[in-house]
């Protein structure tokens, strides 16, 4: 078996996701370091629950970077779903006070960016881009 497959129940796969979006209101929250922080923990907590891994994880002042391999049977816009709503829960717990940033129940955009990733040069290469946010 080449290491460089993955394996569940019923398949074997390469899947590899480029994700980016934003906070509600383009909002510069990911200057504060404890959020920074709080949002990248709350999104390595999760990986393991959805056997995700988290290859490279990184912020801009006003959006995040995350690049992952996830099963096929989660779809992208699950992924992203997801990412949202258990960061949202796990920030908005720690961290009350960033309603005054993000107030309307929301903490991120609904919109966001997705790509594909499959082979090494690529991967590298969005790696390396992620990286250096």
């Amino acid at each position: 078996m080449n290491n460089k497959y993955r394996t569940s129940g019923h398949s074997r796969y390469t899947v590899y996701y480029h994700f980016a979006f934003c906070p509600k209101y383009r909002r510069n929250i990911f200057k504060e370091v404890d959020i920074n922080k709080a949002v990248k923990q709350a999104i390595k907590d999760m990986a393991p629950h959805h056997d995700w891994i988290i290859e490279e994880l990184e912020t801009d002042t006003d959006h995040i970077h995350t690049f992952l391999s996830a099963p096929p049977r989660y779809a992208p816009a699950q992924i992203v779903k997801l990412i949202k709503s258990w960061t949202y829960n796990s920030v908005y717990q720690q961290y009350p006070q960033i309603k005054r940033f993000l107030w309307g129940g929301k903490m991120w955009c609904q919109g966001y960016y997705v790509s594909t990733v499959s082979d090494r040069s690529t991967k590298e290469e969005i790696k390396r881009y992620v990286r250096k946010q």
